[in-house]
């Protein structure tokens, strides 16, 4: 097996994770290629987003006019006032409806955009190696790619809607504050503005460091949840309920410091921010109140400048929150990224054909392969399977045996030697192609929490109905469905737990049948079931051998005693090669496993009796 390397020596994320590559890396999420549709939606979005500050910048002037009139006699200003009011409440609902209307237009690009993320999300986990699913946890991945994902949405909305508009009414206000007031209170609220905006950098930056410290106990706790579940019945069989909910309860109470830290430092955020943007506002009023008392202002300029310094604070009070929000996102996406960017480890030659199955014959030629420097599996095996017949491989653990399964499906390509079906080297051609022409009945036959008919039909696509009774009938599993109230909408629970160790691998053998491949891979299919079992099994792999080129890796030597040639591996290498009875005569490692399992064959049989 590959060596089980810990996914905590990883980074948190990489060095640019909050830099331009990552947000470069996520444009074209937010502009798709060729997609008019959506690119139109986008602009009639910003078109709204236009609409709505324009109209929230003219609100202030009805505002103040309306102040002013009252500020006169009541019989010369009453009904201008009035029309200024009524002026004010249909540009507030004007406002409110351009952001509806934009968000009207724009979901529809945020919930593609996430859709179009999570498809490439998942279509990259596919395609990586068994090595990378080996050696990562599935906890700490899930949640990975849970966050990445929702993260675009929040991304693009705010790329989009916050920043831009907020950046178009600091410099509109401005120009305001200046043909209005003049330049000191201009100054004044752009030395605001950039302290705001430095303090809230700073904070958010120490922030963000606690939000990755969270972020990576938040994995570690899921995964030695999902761990411990997924182990219940090892768990209960070693009474150690106890010392799971200790290590969940030591990972998760990790996690809870680190969200009082990170929940503390926002607090601290929101004071800092509170502090400097009222000093404005109680400057900026002060300085309208002085020019009243000098007769330069009226009381119509203390409401309008309150009134858009309050209109400005709403942005930047979001703008600390949207900048954090895109910070976080931008770690998150950056770790889904990188996992989105782990090399590939088996490729497909550019332009290579498919594999063409005429004649079924499998051929190892001088093949040496290592999981890892310094640890060899397989060195120089050579070995042919003519089409149609069965080839055995034997040995004692370690020998290299389900090595061989898992280069034969090019989950791994050979350091050295070729491998070939049909005279075709598996390794130029499509890896896809291959693995159509196998089938495998697996020692742990491992099924979806689906129905049986599900995972009988997950054998061939498009499967009908016909083919999936006539697979199950062939497989004898007709018997099992018969007593089932739910028949072949039976489900069978968490990778198949409501089915006995036989069952599974007879609807494993159901779902071969589905495949119809022209190479059968049968990898120790019946060492984990009794003898009864392991009997009706074997009668029932025989009907699936025939008429196929099989390769049966076996612990129990009874099992392939009748192959037309059996394999003796050990230490990786080829030590004996022949028909059940030479290997016997030979009088080496075959004849001495022979005799050892026909021995404690012999001490279970009084046992039983």
């Amino acid at each position: 097996m590959p060596p089980d390397t810990a996914t905590s020596d990883r980074p948190a994320s990489p060095p640019d994770a909050e830099g331009w590559a990552t947000l470069k890396r996520f444009l074209p999420y937010l502009w798709p290629k060729g997609d008019w549709p959506l690119r139109r939606r986008i602009i009639l979005a910003l078109v709204f987003v236009l609409g709505a500050k324009a109209t929230i910048l003219t609100l202030p002037f009805a505002y103040k006019g309306a102040a002013d009139a009252m500020a006169g006699p009541v019989s010369d200003g009453a009904s201008v006032a009035l029309a200024l009011v009524a002026a004010y409440g249909l540009g507030r609902f004007t406002s409110v409806l351009f952001d509806n209307l934009r968000n009207i237009a724009f979901e529809r690009v945020g919930q593609i955009a996430t859709l179009n993320l999570a498809q490439d999300v998942f279509h990259r986990l596919h395609r990586l190696s068994l090595r990378f699913h080996l050696t990562r946890r599935t906890g700490e991945v899930t949640k990975i790619i849970e966050r990445g994902t929702k993260s675009i949405d929040s991304m693009l909305y705010f790329l989009l809607f916050n920043i831009a508009p907020t950046a178009i009414e600091l410099i509109a206000v401005g120009i305001i504050f200046y043909f209005n007031f003049g330049w000191e209170l201009v100054a004044a609220t752009a030395v605001t503005v950039v302290a705001y905006v430095l303090v809230t950098r700073w904070i958010t930056e120490w922030r963000t460091k606690l939000r990755r410290e969270m972020n990576d106990l938040d994995g570690q706790a899921l995964h030695r949840a999902v761990d411990s579940l997924l182990n219940f019945e090892t768990v209960k069989y070693f009474n150690a309920e106890n010392r799971e909910e200790a290590r969940y309860s030591g990972a998760a109470r990790a996690y809870s410091e680190a969200a009082i830290k990170s929940e503390n430092s926002l607090g601290l955020l929101n004071i800092t921010q509170a502090l400097i943007t009222n000093a404005l506002m109680a400057g900026a009023m002060a300085y309208t109140v002085w020019g009243w008392s000098k007769g330069e202002l009226t009381v119509g300029d203390l409401v309008f400048v309150n009134t858009y310094l309050l209109q400005l604070f709403r942005p930047l009070d979001l703008l600390g929150w949207v900048y954090r929000t895109i910070r976080q996102g931008l770690v998150d996406m950056a770790l889904m990224f990188d996992l989105m960017d782990t090399d590939v480890e088996v490729k497909d030659m550019p332009g290579a054909p498919a594999l063409v199955v005429s004649e079924p014959q499998v051929s190892f030629q001088n093949v040496s392969f290592q999981y890892e420097d310094g640890r060899s599996i397989l060195n120089g095996l050579s070995f042919d399977v003519p089409a149609g017949s069965s080839l055995a491989i034997v040995g004692p653990s370690g020998a290299g045996k389900s090595t061989i399964g898992r280069l034969l499906f090019r989950f791994y390509d050979p350091q050295h030697g070729r491998i070939l079906i049909d005279g075709q080297d598996i390794k130029s051609v499509q890896q896809d192609s291959v693995r159509a022409a196998i089938g495998i009945v697996p020692q742990d036959s491992v099924l979806f929490n689906d129905t049986l008919a599900y995972n009988i039909a997950y054998g061939a696509e498009g499967a009908s109905d016909e083919q999936v009774a006539q697979a199950a009938q062939d497989a004898a599993l007709m018997p099992l469905i018969g007593r089932l109230p739910d028949g072949f909408d039976t489900m069978v629970g968490e990778r198949g737990l409501k089915l006995s160790g036989g069952e599974k691998q007879r609807v494993a053998i159901a779902r071969t049948l589905v495949k119809n491949p022209p190479i059968l891979l049968l990898d120790e299919a019946t060492s984990a079931l009794d003898t009864r079992t392991e009997q009706e099994i074997l009668g029932t792999l025989k009907r699936l051998e025939q008429g196929r080129t099989t390769i049966a890796i076996a612990h129990r030597l009874s099992t392939i005693a009748d192959a037309d040639r059996i394999l003796v591996l050990d230490g990786g290498s080829l030590v004996e090669s022949g028909t059940h009875s030479e290997l016997l005569a030979k009088n080496g490692l075959y004849s001495e496993m022979w005799a050892q399992q026909a021995a404690e064959r012999s001490e279970e049989s009084p046992a039983a009796n």
